[in-house]
Formats: structure tokens, sequence, C-alpha cells
């Protein structure tokens, strides 16, 4: 059979199997040729650049370590849990939220739309799948994803040209050690554990981190009537949400049109000097940097206050400096004092793990698994190597990456796609081992 009739075969048995068998073979087959490009991660950063790939055409294929998309937002957060910004900063390309959703969706919310895109465009992740190894082989010009799948932990490779990492900057939660963990006697959790606090009704727990995710873990605690403490170790901007009838970060981009970025922050500081005073009497010091231009440097969200700040004003929260030993019931401070504690959450957030599986140390750095280059720049490296998510900017960033890398490699995939295919069969492969191509299919 001549490489033509092969590949019409394959097509037309691609098609007609495509929804019964397509989970199947990808699970038994030792290695898959995939014709597009490999996605490693079903959250909001991966399924958009799918979407993005799928409106031009492109086929790829998204492997997802857990067992569900977004699981970041589905296993790992906190019940209470609202968007931080208005929705239309934070909506996926080519679909908007509905509009009868909320300036604010809840969490439940933005899971239904995740759920509504995904079905809209068709995705179809394969779950419970996780890479262990992607390095780029320059004799076939190929990428080559290992994985493993499923308790037998079976493994497969994938051989694509494209891949694009998008496992994001939250994919492993971050765990400090403090002198004394071992000897304290209550349970010690990081916050993607945390889901409500009605467990912690009358307890005193220390939350540890001063960020958007303790500042509004400490607040779910006092609604719940526990008494909980916050370790604040650095410096930290607390903005209002909203300022003059506009959310804050929406008052912000417009405003960054027409004015300096430094200018922009003065004016920042004094609504928020106007409307929360001054932070510093609560124990919350602002830094040197202004809170625009801190984000652009060091990646370092401000908080937006939901409440929190209220909480601490009047006592019901109370703001402690860094922790130096654990007892068994007990926290001491730099500061001298001490207090006791029932449980401690660690809202100390969260890391990249790509340095863990991808052998590529120009595009990402080692160091803390982001890519070296800054936005905008750092969405594309050699290749046919992407990073989605990465650039310290949010859904909206993510948003932006999705549409470059689509239209990057929506031109390459025009003029290549038909070459990559027939020139996978010349693949050198090792003895009694066949090449099988994934079964994927564009509506």
């Amino acid at each position: 059979m001549d490489n033509n009739n092969h590949l019409k075969e394959v097509e037309g048995k691609r098609v007609h199997d495509h929804f019964n068998n397509k989970k199947a073979a990808i699970s038994a087959a030792r290695r898959i040729m995939v014709p597009g490009p490999v996605i490693v991660g079903a959250g909001p950063s991966g399924l958009a650049t799918a979407a993005c790939l799928t409106e031009k055409g492109v086929p790829s294929l998204i492997l997802e370590r857990a067992n569900c998309i977004a699981s970041l937002w589905q296993l790992k957060t906190y019940d209470r849990l609202r968007l931080h910004l208005p929705k239309q900063f934070c909506q996926l390309p080519l679909m908007p939220f509905p509009s009868n959703f909320p300036t604010y969706p809840t969490k439940q919310q933005f899971l239904t739309y995740l759920e509504t895109y995904t079905n809209h465009f068709g995705l179809d992740p394969v779950f419970n799948t996780t890479v262990v190894n992607a390095e780029y082989d320059h004799l076939s010009r190929l990428w080559r994803v290992k994985t493993q799948q499923g308790l037998k932990q079976e493994e497969t490779v994938y051989l694509c040209q494209w891949l694009i990492v998008a496992t994001g900057e939250n994919a492993e939660e971050v765990v400090p050690y403090v002198e004394g963990m071992d000897c304290f006697r209550g349970p010690i959790f990081h916050s993607s554990s945390y889901k409500t606090g009605e467990l912690f009704r009358d307890k005193n727990v220390l939350v540890v981190g001063c960020g958007n995710s303790g500042m509004e873990v400490s607040l779910d605690l006092c609604n719940y009537n526990a008494r909980p403490s916050l370790v604040v170790r650095d410096t930290v901007h607390v903005l209002p949400q909203e300022m003059i009838g506009r959310s804050t970060f929406g008052l912000s981009m417009c405003l960054l049109k027409w004015f300096p970025v430094r200018l922009v922050d003065q004016f920042l500081l004094l609504m928020s000097w106007l409307m929360l005073g001054d932070t510093s009497q609560f124990g919350l010091i602002r830094p040197k940097l202004g809170p625009l231009e801190l984000k652009n440097v060091s990646g370092k969200t401000p908080v937006l206050d939901v409440g929190t700040l209220a909480k601490i004003r009047s006592g019901n929260i109370k703001v402690c400096r860094a922790i130096k030993r654990l007892t068994h019931h007990a926290a001491e401070f730099i500061d001298g004092s001490r207090e006791n504690y029932d449980a401690i959450i660690l809202a100390t957030g969260y890391k990249s793990n790509v340095p863990y599986w991808l052998k590529d140390t120009e595009m990402f750095s080692e160091k803390d698994g982001f890519p070296r280059m800054e936005f905008p720049n750092g969405w594309k490296g050699a290749h046919g190597l992407y990073a989605v998510g990465f650039n310290k900017r949010g859904l909206l960033g993510a948003s932006i990456d999705a549409g470059r890398i689509s239209e990057d490699i929506e031109h390459q995939w025009n003029s290549e796609a038909k070459k990559l295919m027939a020139f996978s069969r010349s693949l050198p492969l090792p003895p009694n081992q066949d090449l099988e191509f994934n079964s994927m299919v564009v509506n």
C-alpha cells in the first residue's frame, strides 16, 4: 500500500472512530504521532489556546494530569472565591461571559463558563495523564512528550512538531519550612486545601501570607466566628476593589492609556489613602514602588480588598510579624510575642513545575520555571516551543498569549502539516514498535 492510500485509510478511520475510540487508542499506544500541537495543561490557558487553534482549523491534543479541566479552580480553591477582576477582563478568547453573570462571577459560575467553553469548541482533553519528560529531538525535529497515565502509570510517548506549555504559574504549592513544624500538634496545611471556615468555629487560626488568598481566607474565617491571625512578613499594597464607581483594575487600564505608570500609581495610592486610610498603622506597610510599577518589575500583585481591612481595623483579624518558631501549641514571632493556635493555614502561594519535566533551559529558567524573556516576548521559544499563562498578567494575559500562539502556528500549519504527515512515516523506530496517529478532528 503506498503512502497516499495509507494516509487516506488513517484519515477515514479517525473520522469514523473518533468519538468512541479516541481515548482508548491513545491509552493503548506506546508512540503516537500528533499532527498538531500538544498542549500540556487543561486550565484556562490551555483551553484558550486550543480554542483559538480550533477556530483556525488547527487540531491539538490537550494532556492534563488531573481528572478535570481547570483543576486548580475545581480542586484547590475556597468556596467563597470570586473573580477579583470584572468579568470582561477574565473572559477567554472568542466567547464572552453570559450577560446575566454578575460583574465578579463566583467560583461556580466561572467553572460553568469554562465547561461551556470547552463544549462549545469541542475540546476533549486526555485526563489523568502526567507529562514526566518532554524533550526536543534534533534528529527527527520533533518533540517527544513522555507521559504516565492512570493508576497503572502506563507510558506513552507523543511525537509532535509544536509543544505548548500551559501548566501555568500555579502548578505546585509553595510550602515553606518553619522551625518547629514537626512539633506543632494542630493541623498545618496549604490554603489549596481550605474550603470553608466551618471547621474552625471558635478556633484560633494562624494564616501565613498576606496575598489575596491569605486576606480572603482570614475574612472567611471571621465570618465563621473563628479567631484568625494574619502573618505579614513583607510589604504589601492593599487597594480598594473599586474606586469612584469603577473597578480599580479597569480604571488603571484606562488611565495608563493617557498617563505614565508612576503618575497612575500616585493616583491609586491617593485614592487608597482616602478610602482605606493609612494601612501601616495596622501593620500593612506599603512597598516603596507603586502597585503597578511593582507588578511590572516583580510580578507581585496588589491585594484588592473585599472586606478584610475592615476586620483588621476592628480587631477581628490580628496582624502578626514573621514566625520565628513553632512549639506544640503556639507560634513565637520575631518581635518576641507568642500566641497559641489550634491550626495553621499556609497561604504561601504557588510555583511553576516546568523545570521538573521540560528538558529545555533556553526558553524557561531553571530557577523559577518562567520564560526568561519578559512580557510581551516570553510566549515563543525555539523549535516550536510555546508558553501560555506565564506572563504574570492573569487570564487577560493568557488570552493574549493564546491569540499570538495560534496565529503563529496557523502560518506554519498551512504550509507544513501535509509534509509532517508524510515525514512521520519515515521516522526511525525501535524494533517491533509501531507508530500510531492521534485521532484528532477539527469541527
